[in-house]
């Protein structure tokens, strides 16, 4: 399992940061909003492995066949594994590329906020909750579980769908990949 996990883990973290890399460039250029389809679709598409990994253990180590719960945990593991790449890929981003991240989502929010016509109360609101929020992102280990709980719900859904649908309790009968015996060419 560990092969299948760390194979398919690391894939799944190096399309993750080669997606959030490649798109870094342009975070500002595309706005906020837009770029938190992107980073979700980053996401999406980078947790795909995951059912790729459940599958190349059914046929390659469970020899056809897997459970329900080893689906979910070959699924879990590799969500892991590339829900770690993407913490390391975005603290090394943010801590040596985009260290105003924080300062220029608050200013985006409370902008948002001002335009859709908000309250003054609901505009200093939004300003507090930004200044904890900073407060709270300063602290590397509280950025880094922020930054894992991004991805991981992603993940973990498609670890429950995937394990659901590829779980298979028995293996390929002898009769499988044969012609059957009425439509052979005689």
């Amino acid at each position: 399992m560990k092969k299948t996990v760390l194979t398919f883990g690391l894939i799944s973290g190096a399309v993750a940061t080669l997606m959030m890399w490649s798109t870094m460039p342009f975070v500002y250029r595309i706005g906020f909003d837009k770029g938190l389809i992107v980073g979700y679709t980053t996401i999406v598409v980078s947790l795909l492995l995951v059912p790729f990994g459940i599958r190349s253990y059914r046929e390659n180590v469970g020899g056809g066949t897997i459970t329900f719960g080893k689906a979910f945990q070959v699924g879990i593991l590799i969500t892991i594994i590339s829900c770690l790449c993407y913490v390391i890929s975005w603290l090394i981003l943010y801590y040596n590329f985009l260290p105003d991240f924080v300062e220029k989502y608050a200013s985006y929010m409370v902008e948002k906020a001002r335009a859709a016509g908000e309250s003054q109360q609901a505009i200093e609101a939004t300003r507090q909750e930004m200044l904890g929020m900073k407060a709270l992102l300063d602290n590397p280990l509280y950025h880094a579980a922020f930054v894992f709980l991004e991805p991981f719900p992603v993940g973990l859904i498609i670890t429950l769908v995937s394990a659901a649908i590829l779980r298979k309790k028995t293996g390929p009968t002898e009769s499988q990949g044969t012609i059957p015996a009425g439509l052979t060419s005689a």
